[in-house]
């Protein structure tokens, strides 16, 4: 049996924090998803970094993997790499349930912590053994408006169950996720008892859905605050105007100032997303210019060019 160091699968040190962790299995299951990646090995890569993540995220298996590796550092058993065999008693002291092995896990993962090997070092034999599922994890792609009031949203999931002989088969599974009013980008959804299932009569995993809000061009998103850009013309950005804008919250009467510049931009309170306190809305003004394609339009740009005193490029010197 071949030994796994799932700190080089996820590319960190050892020491990483939990957050570092968790950031860096984002990033490389963005690439190697099989759905969106374009590389070869994707899904042989994605089942280890899946793999990696399950061992490393989880406090009590990282704990005994950890001592695994420094007793065998210590010990030099299985340290090239090859025919490695855990002791007996590597796992003393420590309690993480097990997990459920689908043919994605290599046999390393299974005999360290599958639940088949865990059961059979359970007191009593495991008679009646019983352990919690797995937490999963996803993403769900809203809306910028759906964060503003709130809506649900059917996600359709794939993954694995135990059938009655205890084979591993594929399931497919529709739920009505309620997005709340006010959730940012980032921002974890939990859905309790959702997640994988348990072994031996134990509960349910959660599911935790990863917030993500889809790519809009009138928007940017930071935190709570929103910022959108909004065309208006010359002389409602030289005289000031009254304008009506479309916001993710609804229609709002905006006053530009005279003399305003392209991209100033103007802060309306707490238009933002909301929340505790809620975000601001930052309009950005983008000035458009009238095309010169008529004899009015172009007589008119003439009188400008002739009567107003204006140099657009006084400011950029010799």
């Amino acid at each position: 049996m071949e030994f796994k160091d799932y700190y080089a699968v996820l590319g960190v040190a050892r020491e990483a924090t939990p957050e570092e962790i968790k950031k860096s299995y984002r990033k490389l299951a963005r690439k190697y998803h099989p759905d969106v990646s374009k590389e070869a090995d994707a899904k042989h890569r994605m089942a280890e970094i899946n793999e990696a993540n399950e061992v490393l995220s989880d406090a009590e298996r990282r704990a005994a993997y950890d001592q695994l590796v420094r007793r065998r550092e210590a010990g030099g058993f299985g340290a090239d790499g090859r025919g490695f065999e855990p002791p007996p008693d590597w796992d003393a002291g420590f309690d993480f349930g097990g997990a459920e092995v689908g043919e994605d896990y290599s046999d390393f993962f299974a005999q360290l912590f599958g639940r088949a090997a865990r059961a059979s070092r359970a007191r009593g034999g495991g008679r009646g053994a019983s352990f919690r599922g797995q937490d999963q994890h996803a993403a769900i792609e809203i809306e910028l408006r759906d964060a503003y009031e709130g809506t649900t949203r059917a996600l359709q999931l794939r993954g694995a169950r135990l059938d009655a002989e205890g084979a591993v088969v594929p399931e497919e599974r529709t739920l009505q996720v309620r997005i709340p009013k006010g959730v940012k980008e980032g921002q974890q959804i939990r859905l309790a008892g959702q997640g994988g299932a348990g072994f031996g009569g134990g509960a349910a995993g959660d599911l935790y859905l990863e917030v993500r809000f889809a790519p809009d061009a009138r928007y940017k998103i930071d935190g709570r605050d929103v910022t959108q850009t909004v065309p208006v013309a010359p002389w409602e950005a030289a005289l000031g105007a009254r304008i009506e804008v479309a916001t993710p919250s609804g229609r709002v009467q905006l006053g530009v100032p005279a003399n305003s510049h392209g991209g100033r931009k103007l802060r309306l309170k707490g238009r933002g997303i909301p929340g505790d306190p809620p975000g601001d809305l930052y309009v950005q003004l983008e000035i458009v210019l009238p095309s010169a394609d008529s004899a009015k339009a172009r007589e008119l740009y003439e009188t400008m060019a002739r009567e107003l005193a204006f140099d657009p490029r006084a400011s950029m010197g010799e």
